[in-house]
């Protein structure tokens, strides 16, 4: 019985991580590879560029056409594996459908390329079809919400104009989370979907390592961690809260399938690895948090905590783009932690005393959505300052105390000994200038 329970748990697994269902997910998305619209145009081309022939003849090219579609079509979903299969009535009339639909296919998509090249190999990608704009539009937004760009516009944001209580916490789990999910990819380093069948529509994390998915993790942690903190500490309807956090997560989710950046096994281990994350380490948020802020010896233990978490990660195994982004979060984790506890010695940034909870939102006002959008155009204005003025000290000067060439930045950043420090400063810098020196400022000029 146990040997028949582990066989149909291994089938289980392999059928979850089967890059057809990817492909076959991104084909209901109206996302097609570039030879699919080339076999259909050539189907089509059988189809009507022979009209001039007589009937019995032209039916046979357009047989023939759908005939040959069909047997590409179930090989590439795999019904053709082991036993030949039987094409019956059904199939070649929707075949023929197909095929006379084709060319009004390829007029509703419109041609696309990855946005962003491969951040390891410069490879830019396929073109691919893209048919309905309006999912290709909504999954781009549910996988920026994993990367970067929102991680730098997001938790500063929240800092400046909501609550830096809930920020730094969230912060924390978002420093558990990712570097948990990518040091357990260089322990399975299982690659990334086949293409083909799978469409690429993202290239610049196609050479990482896919199990589990980083970003189904931050997209289970971040929404839900945001509504355990807030809920009862700001006063807010439960469902709106509940909702918020459902949709956020199902859109991240699903937004990696269709990239073709994960199967389906990968986004599921995800969310339930971060979810075992906040079982057990959630209730450590407050001490951990106090820790960081009245401890007179946090500054040290912040600093070679995240430091040695980052020396252990990459001794894991060759360079990749995962290192850089783990020693860059843990440098973002620990400047965070750093200006909390500046923040605390100062008097500046503070919470708001228990007695005044749960807080009420704030009327949303013209002056009111002004002054967010001051804080937050000039806060990213110093923090992208920042993050230039380091990287261009920090590089040279790491290449230089190595040895390391440093004509070509992309060579030498592959280095442990310069990409380590380089993020880890760099972004340490950022994460520190974010809640230390952004609030300094508006309290100077009167924004706070």
């Amino acid at each position: 019985m146990a040997g028949g329970i582990k066989t149909g748990f291994v089938r289980l697994v392999n059928n979850l991580q089967d890059p057809q269902h990817v492909a076959h997910f991104q084909r209901l998305c109206g996302v097609r590879g570039m030879e699919a619209r080339d076999r259909l145009n050539g189907a089509s081309c059988l189809r009507h560029g022979d009209n001039v022939s007589q009937n019995g003849e032209g039916d046979g090219i357009r047989r023939r056409a759908a005939e040959t579609e069909t047997d590409l079509e179930k090989r590439n979903n795999g019904v053709a594996n082991g036993a030949p299969a039987r094409e019956t009535v059904k199939d070649r009339a929707r075949d023929e459908r197909r095929v006379d639909g084709s060319e009004q296919d390829c007029a509703r998509g419109s041609t696309v390329k990855p946005m962003r090249r491969n951040s390891l190999t410069g490879d830019v990608g396929q073109e691919f079809l893209i048919e309905n704009k309006l999912l290709y539009c909504l999954f781009l937004l549910g996988t920026e919400l994993g990367n970067e760009l929102f991680y730098i516009c997001f938790f500063p944001n929240f800092m400046w104009n909501v609550d830096a209580f809930v920020s730094r916490r969230l912060v924390v789990v978002w420093v558990w989370v990712m570097y948990l999910g990518q040091c357990t990819k260089d322990v399975f380093r299982w690659p990334r979907p086949a293409s083909p069948p799978v469409v690429k529509v993202e290239m610049f994390y196609n050479s990482e390592y896919s199990m589990p998915s980083t970003h189904a993790m931050s997209g289970t942690a971040i929404p839900l961690s945001l509504f355990l903190i807030t809920y009862g500490r700001w006063e807010y309807p439960l469902l709106l809260g509940v909702s918020l956090a459902i949709v956020w997560c199902v859109l991240v989710c699903l937004s990696r399938i269709y990239m073709g950046m994960h199967s389906i096994l990968d986004v599921i281990a995800g969310f339930l690895f971060s979810l075992l994350i906040l079982l057990i380490f959630g209730p450590s948020l407050d001490t951990i948090d106090t820790f960081n802020q009245t401890h007179p010896y946090a500054p040290v233990l912040i600093v070679s905590l995240h430091l040695g978490l980052g020396l252990f990660s990459f001794t894991l195994d060759t360079w990749s783009t995962s290192r850089g982004d783990t020693a860059q979060i843990l440098g973002s984790g620990a400047g965070i932690a750093l200006a909390s506890h500046l923040n605390h010695r100062l008097g500046l940034l503070s919470d708001p005393p228990v007695s005044m909870l749960p807080l009420q939102p704030p009327a949303f006002t013209l002056g009111m959505i002004g002054l967010c959008a001051l804080r937050f155009l000039l806060g990213v204005i110093i923090l992208l300052a920042t993050r230039a003025v380091m990287k261009a000290l920090t590089i040279p000067l790491v290449c230089w105390a190595f040895g390391i060439p440093r004509n070509d930045v992309r060579k030498a950043r592959q280095h442990m000994e310069v990409e380590l420090p380089y993020r880890y400063i760099v972004y340490g810098t950022v994460g520190f200038n974010s809640l230390f020196l952004v609030p300094f400022v508006f309290a100077h000029i009167g924004l706070l």
